[in-house]
């Protein structure tokens, strides 16, 4: 375990700043990917789901209509993951971007209690979560990664290097 340890910290891989920017192109790579997605109508109807159930968007489907709903959500989505690409280069841009992913995990994993039989799958006679429920769950992971890039952003814009 020594050499192991050894190796990774003479490796470089785990200095100079590598998880904060691999955190944030992923946090980019997931906006891009998934705003894409809501261009599409397969894609709309794959969510309504989702958003007919989340107590902060419900309300899309009603002023917008389905498509324009996942248009909507899509085009957030863009600017979020813009606004966290920006931050590479402008700290107060990723804290914008930081923010307005914090408040999409927030939003999309809220949506869990308020599933349709979203802990409905049989576990050995105990319910178990659903697919939809578990497609949700990876939100968990993208708030802390949200959380842990605001924090870094705020340390940064004002001039202090973050503690380890």
């Amino acid at each position: 375990m020594n050499y192991l340890v050894k190796l990774l910290s003479n490796s470089g891989v785990l200095t100079n700043d590598f998880d904060y920017h691999f955190i944030r192109a992923s946090m980019v790579f997931i906006f891009a990917i998934f705003g894409y997605q809501k261009w599409y109508a397969f894609e709309a109807q794959q969510i309504e789901p989702f958003i007919s159930n989340n107590p902060f968007v419900f309300w899309l489907i009603p002023v917008f209509g389905l498509r324009g709903a996942s248009w909507f959500l899509g085009t957030t989505e863009w600017i979020f993951g813009t606004l966290l690409f920006l931050g590479f280069w402008n700290k107060r841009l990723g804290i914008l971007g930081a923010l307005g992913s914090i408040f999409t995990f927030v939003s999309t994993f809220s949506t869990i209690p308020f599933l349709p039989d979203g802990w409905a799958a049989p576990a050995g006679g105990f319910p178990a979560m659903t697919i939809p429920t578990a497609f949700l769950m990876k939100d968990i992971v993208l708030l802390a990664a949200s959380v842990y890039l605001l924090r870094q952003d705020v340390i940064r814009s004002i001039g202090i290097m973050p503690s380890m």
